[in-house]
C-alpha cells in the first residue's frame, strides 16, 4: 500500500492530519495531506471528535496561560522587591520610622481623649501589630510596662490558644494581657474562617507619645495640603 493510500485510509477512519503525521512519522505539510484526502468521506462521528479535541486543546491552552501568567506575576513581584528593598531598609531611620508610625496611627489608632491616658491600635493582622510595636521602639523611649494587650474574639474561639498565638507574635508576657473580650453577637454563630485569630488590641499608656504622633500627622497633612494650594 502506497503512502497516499495509507494516508487516505487513516483519514477515512476519522484521523486528523496531525494524528496521521504522527502515526506515519511524516514531515509532509498538512496542506499536502489535505490535497491527497480532499475527496475522502469522513465518518459520522468526526465532527464530534473535532469538537472534543478543540475543547481539550482550549483547556490545555488555559492551563498553560495560567502557569505563564503566574510566572510573569512572580517575576514582576520579584522586580518590585528588588526596587523597594533599599527603601524598606530606611525604616530604621528614626525620622522615617516616626512618619510611618504617625501615618499608621492616623489611620488605625484611637485619637486623643482627655478621658483616658492611653491610645490603642487593634487589628486581626499580625503584621499591623508588629509594625506598631516595633516602630514605637525605634521612635520613642519604649517601656514594656506601658503596654497592655486585649484579645477581642468570637464566642466559639479558644481563648487560651488565641493568647498563646498573640503572645508569640508580640513577645509580650502573660501578665500584660487583660481578660479577653468576647463579642456577644457571635454566641451560637460558628466561626467560618478557621485561620481567624481574633483582634488584638494594644494599648500604650503614654499621652505624650500619642500627642507627638498626632502632631506629626497633622503637620504632614498641612505640608501636603499647602503644596496643592488653596481650595477653589
Amino acid at each position: 500500500m502506497s503512502l497516499i493510500e495509507r494516508t487516505r485510509l487513516l483519514r477515512s477512519w476519522g484521523k486528523t492530519y496531525g494524528e496521521i503525521k504522527h502515526e506515519l512519522k511524516l514531515q509532509i505539510p498538512k496542506s499536502t495531506l489535505s490535497y491527497w484526502c480532499k475527496d475522502v468521506p469522513l465518518p459520522n462521528n468526526y465532527l464530534t471528535k473535532i469538537a472534543k479535541l478543540s475543547r481539550n486543546n482550549l483547556n490545555k491552552a488555559r492551563l498553560i496561560a495560567v502557569k505563564v501568567n503566574k510566572i510573569k506575576r512572580q517575576e514582576f513581584l520579584n522586580k518590585l522587591d528588588k526596587i523597594n528593598l533599599s527603601i524598606a531598609g530606611s525604616i530604621f531611620n528614626p525620622k522615617t520610622a516616626k512618619i510611618a508610625l504617625a501615618m499608621l496611627c492616623l489611620g488605625e489608632a484611637r485619637k486623643y481623649s482627655s478621658k483616658t491616658s492611653s491610645f490603642y491600635l487593634g487589628s486581626s493582622d499580625p503584621r499591623i501589630i508588629i509594625i506598631f510595636l516595633e516602630l514605637l521602639k525605634i521612635c520613642f523611649n519604649f517601656k514594656l510596662e506601658k503596654v497592655r494587650c486585649t484579645i477581642q474574639c468570637r464566642a466559639d474561639q479558644n481563648i487560651e490558644d488565641l493568647e498563646i498565638f498573640w503572645r508569640k507574635i508580640t513577645g509580650m508576657p502573660k501578665s500584660l494581657f487583660y481578660k479577653a473580650q468576647i463579642d456577644p453577637r457571635t454566641i451560637g454563630k460558628p466561626t467560618k474562617r478557621k485561620d481567624y485569630k481574633g483582634v488584638l488590641r494594644v494599648d500604650y499608656f503614654d499621652t505624650k507619645t500619642q500627642l507627638d504622633l498626632e502632631s506629626l500627622a497633622n503637620l504632614v497633612y498641612n505640608q501636603l495640603q499647602s503644596k496643592n494650594g488653596p481650595e477653589v
